[in-house]
């Protein structure tokens, strides 16, 4: 476990909080959550596994998906059981309570002396995964750690910031992948991890908007003020030219990180290069779609295009890149 996150997330949650500011859940809702999450799964707009990949591989990167879906919407979509009008600081102390709990539920898979098995289904998958793959319990908790973050944290205030989010939110996912893969090495786990952080960086140029909505800006406040973008420009239908420049300089920076941790494809060989292909290869069409909205972000959500992600994969596919 890592060191101080539950200790760290107590205090956050409990300390000096009202009698009515009490959490307000148990791990009984996070079961609730992980019953949504499994219904969600078959709606995405994308294969949650490449439906090519082996059979294994496809149930042990949909436990993952099951996983990281869980600790994100115990995150941010409305809990059930929640009382209406409950406050800002219930809802947080909640969330951090489940979040703590959600961990403690992980860590049953990793203690041979309680010889318990985890209680929420999702875990139990998630259980299967890391005894059969040899998955080290520290990308689990990272994941779970970065969600603690995100109800705390809402503004980053340089790139090295948001980089050091991204260590928690998004590497330990590549982490496991290559795990599931067989194909975890300390060379490709740091290629992963620009791969993964890239790909992130492009999820919020992409989604500032509905960032927006959510009360949480990515984009770092240092690289705005050197655009002169405040957080008004962001909440417009559309994006001003100041506005469109920030998002073609984070989009040019999130594409050379990617370009960077690229070649890891051309380590692997078979499915496992094909698998790792296909996210190098969403990341670059999702920067083609920015780019073909004239980098607006606000007035619509830019979404990559079917036929676009995979030439891109073969293309990556066969050049190792």
């Amino acid at each position: 476990m890592r060191s101080g996150t539950g200790t760290g997330a107590g205090r956050t949650g409990g300390g000096g909080l009202d009698e009515d500011d009490k959490p307000q859940a148990d791990l009984a809702v996070a079961a609730e959550v992980s019953l949504a999450v499994a219904a969600k799964a078959s709606a995405e707009n994308f294969p949650v596994a490449l439906r090519v990949l082996p059979g294994r591989w496809r149930a042990h990167l949909t436990a993952l998906y099951g996983f990281a879906r869980l600790v994100d919407d115990i995150g941010d979509e409305p809990l059930p059981g929640m009382q209406k009008g409950a406050s800002a600081a219930t809802v947080t102390a909640t969330r951090l309570k489940l979040l703590d709990d959600l961990q403690q539920d992980v860590a049953r898979i990793y203690d041979a002396a309680e010889a318990k098995e985890p209680e929420l289904e999702a875990i139990r998958a998630l259980a299967a995964t890391v005894r059969a793959c040899g998955v080290p319990s520290q990308p689990l908790y990272d994941l779970i750690q970065a969600n603690r973050q995100d109800q705390l944290v809402t503004r980053y205030e340089t790139y090295q910031d948001l980089a050091d989010y991204c260590r928690l939110s998004a590497n330990p996912v590549g982490q496991v992948v290559l795990y599931i893969l067989g194909a975890a090495t300390p060379e490709r786990i740091d290629a992963s991890d620009c791969v993964c952080t890239a790909l992130q960086v492009i999820e919020h140029t992409q989604d500032v908007a509905e960032d927006l909505a959510n009360g949480r800006i990515y984009l770092p406040t240092q690289d705005m003020k050197a655009h002169n973008v405040t957080e008004a420009d962001l909440a417009e239908p559309s994006a001003s030219q100041n506005v469109r420049d920030l998002i073609a300089f984070e989009s040019d920076r999130a594409r050379r990180l990617l370009d960077d941790g690229a070649p890891l494809v051309g380590t692997l060989k078979h499915m496992a290069r094909l698998a790792i292909a296909g996210y190098v290869a969403g990341g670059r069409a999702t920067l083609k779609a920015i780019e073909a909205g004239r980098y607006d972000v606000l007035r619509a959500t830019p979404r990559p295009g079917k036929a676009d992600t995979l030439a891109m994969m073969a293309r990556c596919y066969i050049k190792g890149r």
